[in-house]
């Protein structure tokens, strides 16, 4: 759950980089970093803890020299969200120099670690799978190169052979001193990655790569495409793009908590609008409302901010009931399902969310989030509810019972974390604190993404245990629970 940007222009782009993070800042708020190239193939690179505007300096700024970049902002899915080395991009000086940002998560690293180190004699120095994939890219890289320069044709093949070794999902972006910039995506499309262009006055081609289409529209590019699942695209030096699959089997399945939580509402992904996504949740959840609370029993609608809003305003319509806002959102406190630990989200939810009692009191009232994971954000809304003054408090969730670790980029990796694991719904509702509880249901949350649209899969693992990769075992699950930072 990282947002990740890359840009090849003919003036200096560390502003762009810098305007895009802060367009992708919902990604994630643990880390951010910038890396720049000169023509001359001089690397420029600067990272910190801490979300973009508190990160960079003019100072800062100022040093990141050259026309192509990159950026990348982090929450912690992989290694420690308070190490300030494994925040991104990392670098590998050889072959050329590499600088790569990453949005996923491999779930082969344990056998890519033995790799590196016993065949490929490559030192790791954190435990971070993006510094994993960058080893991974320039070793493929050397063993590709014919000659002393650098191909499109060697790039291609270099990416080929990453496919053939990573499992898992990745979104990558990286820059390649002195050559261009390089985009690629898993096989199966699970993080999603966008290109744009736009034209200088001079008649030139400038690019860029993105998480999310939002950044492309805000800075002026014309949206070309999605990056497909297994396709690598190459941005030479003088601006040339060169694209070609690299995998050899591939199927589009992106994650559908893109489409519930992540992803900001005025984004496009693989050609689904994530806000009219969420109004579609909304009509379908209101029919599952309607079957399970007695006529009569809610007074009103409310949203928890933000990114329910449009699935509670069509919950509202469609069950003729009136729409109110009984929350007040600080909007200086970050996201609180991307916090790091237990006790921090309690903490945060209370400073971030505010209920005005004039809205709840005396009133039955139906709560509507995007999603229900560790339930502690919940938990502590539904008993602000009731302490505003609230009569009967219904809690209704966009998306189904989050049941199942989330191995792919999304910080749900242990069962025992997630309310809704081993529970029945009451159980859950008497976990809460709320007198009715009510979910999506998983055939109608994919119906809901998918409708109109030329897709026919999405990874939906943590509501139904499926894993779209087809190499997410028992034993690694349990591995994974394991190794979780208590």
């Amino acid at each position: 759950m990282c947002g990740i940007v890359g840009v090849v222009g003919h003036a200096p782009v560390n502003q762009e980089v810098y305007d895009a993070l802060l367009l992708l800042q919902h990604r994630g708020q643990d880390s951010t970093g910038i890396a720049t190239a000169e023509p001359s193939g001089v690397v420029h690179m600067n990272k910190q803890r801490g979300q973009v505007r508190e990160a960079f300096r003019t100072r800062d700024m100022r040093t990141l020299l050259g026309t192509i970049g990159l950026g990348h902002v982090r929450y912690a899915t992989k290694g420690t969200a308070s190490s300030e080395e494994e925040a991104q991009p990392f670098y590998v000086n050889a072959p050329y120099g590499i600088v790569l940002v990453h949005n996923g998560n491999l779930t082969n690293t344990r056998e890519l670690s033995e790799e590196l180190f016993r065949t490929d004699r490559r030192h790791l120095n954190t435990s971070s799978d993006t510094e994993l994939l960058v080893n991974v890219l320039a070793n493929e890289l050397q063993q590709t190169i014919n000659g002393e320069r650098l191909s499109a044709d060697d790039v291609f093949t270099a990416v080929s052979r990453v496919h053939r070794r990573v499992e898992g999902s990745y979104a990558a972006i990286a820059l390649i001193a002195g050559y261009g910039l390089l985009a690629f995506r898993d096989p199966f499309g699970i993080r999603p990655l966008i290109l744009g262009t736009r034209r200088t006055p001079d008649g030139r081609d400038e690019w860029i790569v993105s998480s999310e289409s939002l950044v492309l529209e805000n800075a002026d590019y014309t949206v070309v495409r999605d990056v497909l699942p297994g396709e690598a695209v190459f941005i030479d030096i003088d601006g040339k793009l060169h694209s070609r699959q690299c995998a050899d089997e591939t199927t589009l399945a992106p994650c559908s908590f893109e489409y519930v939580y992540l992803a900001r509402p005025d984004s496009v992904m693989n050609g689904i609008a994530v806000y009219e996504s969420r109004l579609r949740m909304g009509e379908r959840l209101a029919d599952t409302i309607a079957k399970h609370t007695p006529p009569g029993s809610i007074d009103v609608v409310m949203p928890i901010p933000d990114s329910s809003r449009p699935s509670a305003m069509q919950v509202a319509r469609k069950l003729g009931i009136e729409y109110r806002e009984g929350f007040y959102k600080n909007r200086y406190v970050g996201r609180t399902f991307i916090m790091p630990g237990q006790a921090v989200r309690k903490k945060s939810v209370r400073q971030k969310l505010n209920a005005m009692s004039s809205e709840f009191k005396g009133k039955n009232v139906l709560l509507i989030d995007d999603s229900i994971v560790r339930g502690t954000t919940s938990k502590e809304i539904i008993q602000m509810a009731r302490d505003a003054g609230a009569k009967t408090v219904t809690f209704a969730s966009a998306a189904p019972p989050v049941r199942y670790p989330h191995v792919y980029g999304i910080n749900m990796p242990s069962r025992h974390e997630l309310v809704a694991h081993g529970r029945t719904i009451p159980e859950i509702a008497a976990e809460l604190g709320c007198d009715r509880l009510v979910y999506q249901e998983v055939d109608d949350l994919k119906a809901a993404i998918l409708e109109g649209s030329d897709l026919d899969d999405l990874d939906m693992s943590c509501f139904d245990g499926r894993y779209v990769t087809g190499t997410v075992t028992d034993e690694y699950l349990a591995w994974v629970e394991g190794t979780q930072e208590s």
